[in-house]
């Protein structure tokens, strides 16, 4: 018996890093998945995308731990795809139970086209989760059981450390936007017994931190980059990790636990 038997997780940003690692987590102890990714590279972010391959492979390995899962290629910034996914997942499944708005990007180089940039990071941080709850707040309402609803924001949501770079601002500001967003949802699902939680990891070691243009910036001894540094001797903390922390705040283990910004962080908010 697992401790989210019989429930439905829709996740966000689920083709691979964190997101994969909370639809395989997730689907461990028992959940069946709701898992959308747009499954496309950006012009305005300075790393590869997720690919179609990629949601496949994550399709894969949830079906590898004996649960369902409906993978969809949505765009989060489209409130009408986000719906229709949910509308999909509402015939198959029958129930909502979990949400994890996972889906963000970020830009840590410069470039010729900063409003463009930093536009686009807001668009799907912030207005690409506020369309991912607010769409699936309906459903958690009518399935009477409560439920939970996770952010993904970052230690930039709690601590800024900015460089000047219009990429970096747009990520400190959307994922320090959703703690506001969080508390909001919070007390106005409290009454159904939905809570609502945000996370803040530190570096993950994922396709958004490992990949060329970040690995140049370390190469290249970027102040910003140097102090990402956590407290603990742990480079990056690895996605797993993440996803076994959530695994237990969706669970009702955690079901005291709401209106929360949760370090996972490897105590980098300790280091001034």
């Amino acid at each position: 018996m697992g401790s989210l038997d019989g429930q439905v997780a829709f996740i966000t940003g689920a083709a691979r890093g964190m997101g994969r690692a909370h639809a395989v987590k997730l689907a461990g102890e028992g959940a069946d998945i709701v898992a959308l990714d747009i499954c496309t590279g950006f012009e305005f972010t300075d790393y590869p995308g997720a690919t179609v391959d990629d949601l496949e492979e994550t399709a894969r390995l949830v079906r590898h731990q004996g649960r369902r899962i409906l993978a969809r290629q949505a765009d989060v910034r489209d409130p009408d795809a986000v719906d229709a996914v949910l509308a999909e997942a509402r015939r198959e499944f029958g129930r909502l139970d979990i949400v994890i708005a996972n889906a963000g990007v970020i830009r840590v180089t410069d470039s010729d086209q900063r409003r463009r940039d930093f536009r686009a990071i807001i668009d799907v941080n912030l207005v690409g989760a506020w369309n991912t709850v607010d769409a699936a707040i309906p459903d958690l309402i009518a399935g009477g059981r409560g439920g939970s609803i996770v952010l993904t924001s970052s230690t930039q949501g709690l601590r800024a450390s900015d460089t000047g770079r219009a990429g970096l601002q747009a990520y400190a500001a959307s994922k320090r936007a959703l703690v506001a967003l969080m508390q909001g949802w919070a007390r106005q699902l409290a009454p159904h017994s939905i809570r609502v939680n945000t996370i803040h990891p530190s570096g993950v070691a994922t396709d958004m931190i490992m990949n060329e243009s970040t690995m140049a910036l370390a190469t290249a001894g970027d102040p910003w980059l140097l102090a990402q540094q956590n407290a603990l001797p742990i480079a990056l903390v690895d996605p797993a990790d993440i996803a076994g922390a959530v695994a237990w705040l969706v669970s009702d283990a955690a079901r005291f636990v709401t209106g929360t910004s949760w370090p996972l962080d490897a105590g980098f908010t300790l280091r001034s």
